[in-house]
């Protein structure tokens, strides 16, 4: 018993010790952090530019984003992952091949891919003229004339179709999808992005084609680009890239994602080892006034890793799992907030009766002062690593232009933060999680 007291006061030194020198961190984080100034402006056919120069390396980072993911893909899932992983398969002519052998032969990095709210296409590559001027001649072909090749469509079919019944085979797959269907309802961010087997036996190229046409345009596009150029450089290298791209029309909107009106537990029996449980409902969307206050709420409680309440109870307390998390996934409209873990098949119950229970007591009472100062110290100083590179700074510019964020999201990020106090936590996640009306998705031996 005594012996228990001293660790217990010893962890309690040890926490304390990890707050202060947190928030020290902290504040020298903060005082040294400049957000970098982003620059905007639109093009002629309609397309948002966004601009940051860098000019520490000789490295360009480009990204065209368009409101082209799976959201848009109106019954038929797998349309858009399908559509822009075609784009750099065949091109003004090109091989896929070729393509490839033209970015490699200057060292430029080719990236394109679909999510549920956007899809991409970017390039990286050095500033010299030499090895630039090809890096976006060739992004320009697969942008703007991609030949969408039947071969390379029917080997991109098989493969997906394939990558299904592997997803088949995965209870943590099979538990996810069944999440989101719960959780969506009839929105379209319930189909998953990577396809089904009956939309994927009803795709054709036809429908490719007029994807690519219908969302492909200036006026739903937005160009991210930093990197070592001048201002005037930029504007003629966006000339060069989206120019020739139709004006078209800007995707209209999602409709607004329902919320839940009572609990719901799904069971798929499954002969795993392990039983994968998934629990939540609908959160937060991008620009939500309460974005900033369940973002930090929710690290002490399942979103800090290891450091975190749920793996402290579940995971080191009672031997449960191995992992455990909580997280809020914001999207154009609003996305999940999701609470994971995997364990013993004849432990399910257990474990998910404490999820359950530390979830009603987050609810209720919040984060111990502690707990919050320390998260609050842990996102304010580490902020600044997450935009210090120009790929990652590309990624949040990229996020904040295609969801039309405050022009000084970063420059005003940390300061939001430390504007979340405990009274605004208790309150926003008394209004906004409701432990009485969550679904909750099992997938393993019964």
């Amino acid at each position: 018993m005594v012996a228990r007291k001293f660790m217990m006061q010893a962890n309690n030194l040890t926490k304390t010790f990890s707050v202060v020198v947190l928030l020290c961190l902290s504040v020298v984080n903060f005082s040294a952090f400049a957000a970098p100034q982003i620059q905007t402006w639109k093009t002629g056919n309609g397309a948002k530019v966004m601009f940051v120069p860098a000019t520490e390396i000789p490295m360009l980072d480009i990204r065209i984003v368009f409101d082209a993911g799976s959201a848009r893909d109106a019954g038929l899932s797998g349309l858009a992952l399908l559509t822009n992983g075609l784009l750099a398969e065949g091109a003004a002519g090109k091989t896929s091949n070729e393509i490839a052998q033209a970015f490699e032969s200057v060292g430029a990095q080719l990236d394109n891919t679909a999510a549920r709210d956007m899809a991409l296409v970017g390039v990286r590559s050095l500033t010299e003229s030499r090895y630039l001027t090809v890096a976006l001649e060739t992004l320009k072909q697969v942008l703007t004339q991609p030949d969408f090749p039947q071969v390379a469509y029917v080997r991109e079919l098989k493969r997906m179709k394939l990558a299904v019944k592997a997803r088949q085979q995965s209870p943590s797959a099979i538990a996810g999808e069944a999440f989101n269907k719960a959780i969506f309802g009839d929105h379209p961010y319930a189909s998953p992005t990577s396809g089904s087997e009956q939309s994927l036996e009803k795709m054709t190229l036809a429908a490719i084609r007029a994807f690519y046409k219908k969302y492909y345009v200036a006026n739903n596009a937005t160009v991210v680009i930093v990197g070592n150029v001048e201002r005037w450089q930029a504007e003629e290298i966006v000339k060069a890239l989206v120019s020739v791209l139709p004006a078209g029309e800007k995707a209209p909107a999602l409709p607004e994602v329902k919320a839940l009106t009572q609990a719901k537990e799904i069971v798929i029996d499954y002969p795993s080892a392990q039983t994968h449980i998934f629990v939540g409902q609908p959160g937060v969307k991008r620009g939500d006034e309460d974005y900033f206050t369940l973002y930090l709420a929710n690290h002490p409680f399942g979103g800090s890793g290891f450091s975190s309440r749920l793996v402290e109870v579940i995971r080191q307390e009672h031997g449960l799992v191995y992992s455990v998390y909580s997280y809020f996934s914001p999207m154009r409209e609003t996305g999940v907030f999701a609470m994971g873990m995997q364990t013993k098949n004849e432990q399910t119950q257990q474990a998910l009766s404490l999820l359950r229970q530390e979830l009603a007591n987050y609810v209720e009472n919040g984060p111990e002062k502690e707990e919050l100062a320390a998260s609050m110290s842990n996102v304010t100083g580490g902020f600044p690593l997450k935009i210090d590179s120009n790929s990652k700074l590309l990624r949040y510019i990229a996020m904040i232009g295609f969801y039309d964020l405050p022009i000084n999201y970063l420059e005003t990020f940390i300061g939001n933060i430390k504007n979340v106090d405990m009274k605004k936590i208790n309150e926003t996640l008394k209004r906004r999680i409701h432990p009485d009306k969550m679904v909750t998705v099992i997938v393993g031996k019964q």
